[in-house]
């Protein structure tokens, strides 16, 4: 197993255990999408976090507290959701079957 592949599992768990259960590798071995554009990548020994233009990043060798940090601002995105995001969800899962979305 790779170290940034390690790196991201322990993150991912971390953020699962702050309620942060959509987070998903997007197959790279290094890269967590968290939701709308939160997207945590592991390299040379960071975790480094970016939310459109604002890029952070947090020691590797802590996956608590960038988890902490990412869960954050995950929750500060969930309480103001973009106008734009039910349209494009809408758009991307198709027409509901049987009134479900």
């Amino acid at each position: 197993m790779s170290e940034s592949r390690a790196a991201t599992e322990k993150l991912q768990a971390e953020l699962q255990g702050l309620g942060v259960a959509n987070a998903y590798d997007v197959g790279d071995d290094s890269t967590i999408s968290v939701w709308i554009g939160l997207v945590v990548r592991y390299r040379d020994g960071f975790y480094r976090w970016q939310e459109g233009a604002v890029k952070r990043r947090h020691l590797g060798t802590d996956p608590a507290g960038c988890a902490i940090r990412v869960a954050r601002r995950y929750q500060e995105l969930q309480a103001d959701i973009p106008s734009w995001w039910d349209d494009l969800a809408k758009d991307l899962r198709g027409d509901p079957a049987q009134e479900y979305p």
